[in-house]
């Protein structure tokens, strides 16, 4: 007979009923994916990026293979706030698990006034403020580089939705990652998603010019894995009380319980779904395969337990 294990988690006032979470900008609206796994098994679903028009990103090509990795400059193509609400998020009410809208703006304004939106709108249990792209030419990195910047617009969203759960996705562009994680904090940020993607290139040898329309894009999978580690880490030491979800490079269970050691409460699947659609499920069953392995009952005492 197989061992219960709890894998309950926290993200601040958000509970997930497991950690396992899928990361904004590789999942779509949920929906797409639901042929391939049962999205109520998964603790949360971080849906693509929403900024408050609608956008048709960047020109192609916006991917790009890389050794143990992908590039890719997307430019936050999406249908707009207003039409995510009346259009995208019904279907996702019904679901037995945490809905949380990513949001990018390139104004402060923009970002409470969808965060308004959104927090007015049944279906949506949290927000995660995306203030790290860095395939956009205005906002994004440049917003997430820059402390103030980030304590201005958390403290704008927050309160726009003063009861909204609210995450602020954490660009890795950075020299100091916890500097920047004190001002999402002082801002009035529940949690922290650590990181995004890396900035980073490709070049065609053969005609001399770069591989995406964009030119440069964000670097993620498996290449970032260590680096991501390291700052999951570095935030969880030097800020323990704050509840991280952990991302860049999980593809397996084994990644998922690694980035929880290093102090993450939850993670998230990103890269891994574009592989194999049913990546987060896979992940989960690989979390809950360890834990039975290694006696552990309850996920939570995983959470930071790395032994330095």
């Amino acid at each position: 007979m197989s061992m219960d294990v709890r894998l309950d988690v926290d993200l601040g006032p958000l509970r997930l009923k497991n950690p396992i979470v899928t990361a904004s900008g590789t999942f779509g609206y949920a929906t797409e994916f639901e042929d391939f796994l049962d999205l109520e098994r998964l603790g949360g679903v971080a849906l693509k990026g929403l900024t408050l028009e609608p956008r048709a990103g960047n020109p192609p090509p916006r991917v790009a293979e890389t050794p143990a990795g992908m590039l890719n400059a997307i430019g936050l193509e999406n249908v707009g706030c207003r039409a995510f609400i009346d259009q995208k998020l019904p279907p996702l009410r019904a679901l037995d698990t945490a809905v949380i809208a990513n949001i990018s703006g390139f104004s402060v304004e923009e970002y409470a006034e969808m965060a308004e939106m959104l927090s007015a709108a049944e279906g949506v249990d949290a927000i995660e403020i995306n203030v790290s792209c860095p395939n956009i030419r205005t906002g994004g990195i440049a917003f997430g580089s820059r402390p103030e910047m980030i304590s201005e617009i958390t403290r704008a969203v927050r309160a726009a939705a003063p009861g909204m759960p609210l995450l602020v996705k954490m660009s890795p562009n950075v020299t100091d990652i916890v500097e920047m994680a004190r001002a999402a904090v002082g801002g009035g940020a529940d949690a922290l998603s650590i990181t995004n993607t890396f900035l980073a290139m490709a070049i065609d040898a053969e005609t001399r010019r770069p591989v995406l329309g964009n030119l440069t894009g964000g670097l993620s999978g498996p290449a970032i894995k260590p680096l991501a580690l390291r700052m999951v880490w570095q935030v969880h030491r030097a800020m323990p009380e704050v509840p991280i979800c952990g991302m860049g490079g999980i593809m397996t269970g084994t990644d998922a319980i690694e980035f929880l050691l290093a102090g993450a409460t939850a993670v998230a699947v990103g890269t891994a779904s574009l592989i194999t659609p049913s990546a987060a499920v896979d992940v989960l069953d690989g979390v809950t395969d360890h834990c039975r392995r290694h006696g552990v009952d309850n996920i939570r005492t995983l959470i930071g337990a790395l032994e330095t």
